[in-house]
Order: C-alpha cells, then structure tokens, then sequence
C-alpha cells in the first residue's frame, strides 16, 4: 500500500481485553460497509441499526439507551437543545387545521414557537390553565392533536395533575407531552403519569456543567418512533458525539448533584419565606405551597431551582441588591455546579390565566459551592433589600414633613 493510501486507511486493531469505564467518543459522518449488498439494503437496519452519522454513533446511542431506561420509554432522540427537543416533539404530529394545546406557564420559547411558527404554518394553537383539568377538557376540540404540559410550570411552578390531563386528552385521541426539564426523571416519570412524549434539557441538571447544550425526546409507544425520526432527519438534525460524551459524564455525578441541590434549596426556601420583605417562595415540595399534596403524590423529589416573590416596596430595590452578591453568580439556565440568580418577568407570558403578582420575580438555582457562604450570600441580599426600603421610606417621611 503506497505512503499516501496508509495516510488515509486506518488500520484495525483489537479491542479485546479493552473494557474501560468511560464510554468511547465515537465521531462519524460516512459509515461504511462491509460489501455493495449491505450498503443497497441499508434503510432495511431499522432505528437501532447504523447508516449515517446524522441517525447515531455508539456515543448518542448510549446515552439514548440511558435516557430511554429512565424515562421507562421505548426510544429516545437527541436534540440540540432543550427547545430543540420540544419543538421536534411536537411539530411531526401538526398540520395546518391541527390543533394544539398548551399550558399556560409553559417555557417562554415553546410558547413563542407555538404562537409564531406553529401558527404560521397553519396550527391552531390555545393554552389552557395548568390547575384545571376541566380547562383543559373545555378547550378540547376534535382537531386537538397534542395536549402539552410542564410541570412545575416555568418560573411560577404550579404542579399539573398529570394523570386527569392525560385521561382527558386520551378520550380524544390526543398525544401528550411534558417538558421534564425541573423535575428529570430521577424526580417525575411523566410516561408512568399517561404522558406519550416527554422532553429534557439535558442542558441543565443531567450535563450539570453549564457548558454544553443538549435535549432529549423520549417516547412511549414505538409508533411514534417514524414521524419523529424521520422529520429529524429530513431538517438535517444531529448532536455532536463529544457533546454527548459530556452529557454522559455528567449523567455519573448527576444523582448526587440533584440530592445535594435539592436539599439545600428546600432548607433554603422555608428560611426566605420567614422573611418579612418575602411574599412567597414557589417551591413545590413546601408544605405551605398550595399545589404541594399534588407534588406529594405523583413526585420521587424536587430540584434545586425555585422562585422568590418579594413585596411590592421590594421589588425596585432588586436590581440593586443582586449586585452585592458574591457566590451566586447573575444568568440565565439552571442545574450547574455554579449557583445562579436571575431576575424573570411574568409579564406577556400568560393568556388563559391571569397573574396577580409582581411582574418580575427571582430564581434561584442552588449549586454545589459551600452552603453557608451560600446562605451568607442570600443574607447580604436581603440586608441590601431591607436597607433599600428602610431608606426609601425615611426619605418618604422627609418628603412628607417639609412638603405637610
């Protein structure tokens, strides 16, 4: 074999005796075969089988295989992102007259693809108030094709019943999906709760290192494997297998991280909503949140991300107090190593409910850093926010006396 050729061919080596425990970082486009035949037969492999990087690698496929195990499904697809995985959740199973419905508190951007794009092309789209299941059984039509749910719902974290919606929806015909992205499935198994589709971003506590973006759809039933593969590939959509080594590193230390973040987020939430500034804190798994026997009930635990609701003469003063903090750190996304903080609007993002409290609320995600610096850092906060009242009503005071 000439110089030129052994620079290009690879030569095959043994793998036996070789068993390591991370799992190979397998990177393909072209896959090739072992004669002509093969290659003229290969759409006869089926899902499991490989023909082109775009459909799998052993990388994607393990951790497709681990995902599916989980979420008790028949088959998992990998996606880009969290809403990647969404959005190809649903778009295989709408046409134009096709109906849909949406939980009212459901992700931002799933609520902006269905408003947007689904309705450009033609898709009826409705959202239904997440506490009622009657809503949802009102707004039913007989072009309803998918009832979609999140629970905890976005940043307001109000717990669905899952299995009335899903009975509901099931006397109809219609699929339903769940965007399991707070809970994972180490705390919710939508599938086991009547749900036929169930998404993650993977992004967020599985990878738990904010540094790739990733999401999975998981099916229940094998007869929606074809529409949702087959779109997948007609949009040309893949993950890359050293994205998907990364995840898989992560999914080892995953089951620790979630426990540890949980339990410093509930200790922490009992302890902000004593504070007299604080509204509420929105964390299901409290026993004084209105939705928490329903979290009891269908739930194996909780997560590390909740929202604080403050008082009104609070609510300016937040900016403000959010840069006295050391620890947490100010971003978008949850579920990493680093302890976030991020101030969401509610505002615009409800239609079939209406939202009486403030506009802006904060999330917090609890991390792994020291819990007491932790808790030292939420203390500034709040200091910085009762010294930014205080002063704003002496000074209202002031303005009364020289102005009375």
């Amino acid at each position: 074999m000439n110089d030129l050729t052994q620079c290009v061919v690879t030569p095959s080596v043994s793998m036996d005796g070789f068993a390591p425990l991370g799992v190979g970082v397998h990177r393909a486009s072209t896959i090739v075969f072992e004669d002509a035949a093969a290659y003229a037969s290969r759409g006869e492999r089926g899902h499991e089988g490989y023909s082109y990087g775009l459909y799998g690698t052993p990388t994607t496929r393990t951790l497709e295989a681990k995902l599916t195990s989980l979420e008790g499904g028949a088959w998992t697809f990998l996606a880009p992102s969290g809403q990647a995985a969404n959005a190809f959740a649903v778009l295989p199973f709408l046409s134009a007259g096709d109906h849909v419905l949406i939980a009212d508190t459901a992700y931002p951007p799933m609520r902006d693809f269905a408003t947007t794009d689904l309705r450009r092309l033609g898709v009826e789209v409705g959202f239904f108030d997440p506490k009622s299941p009657d809503d949802v059984r009102a707004k039913m039509r007989a072009t309803t094709k998918i009832v979609w749910c999140e629970s905890p719902g976005s940043s307001t974290m109000e717990i669905l019943d899952l299995p009335a919606i899903a009975r509901i929806a099931h006397e109809h015909g219609t699929l339903v999906g769940v965007d399991n992205t707070w809970a994972t499935p180490l705390n919710f198994k939508p599938l086991e709760h009547g749900a036929d589709i169930v998404t993650e971003a993977l992004t967020k506590f599985v990878s738990g290192h904010s540094d790739v973006l990733m999401g999975s759809i998981t099916i229940k039933d094998t007869a929606l494997l074809k529409p949702i593969r087959s779109l997948i590939g007609r949009m040309g959509i893949g993950v890359s297998p050293d994205d998907a080594s990364l995840v898989l590193r992560g999914f080892e230390t995953f089951g620790v991280r979630l426990r540890h973040s949980e339990r410093v987020a509930l200790e922490f939430a009992r302890k902000i909503e004593l504070h007299p500034l604080v509204e509420h804190v929105l964390h299901p798994a409290l026993e004084t949140s209105p939705d928490h026997a329903l979290w009891k009930r269908d739930f194996l635990g909780s997560s590390g991300v909740f929202s604080i609701l403050f008082k009104n003469e609070a609510i300016a003063h937040i900016p403000a107090a959010l840069d006295t903090l050391k620890v947490f750190a100010i971003g978008a996304s949850w579920g990493g190593t680093r302890s976030l903080a991020a101030p969401m609007s509610i505002d615009g993002f409800r239609s079939a409910t209406s939202w009486s409290g403030p506009d802006v609320i904060l999330r917090l995600s609890i991390g792994l850093e020291d819990e007491y610096e932790l808790w030292a850092d939420i203390e500034g906060l709040l200091a910085s926010l009762d010294q930014a009242v205080t002063n704003a009503e002496t000074r209202a005071e002031r303005h009364t006396l020289r102005h009375g």
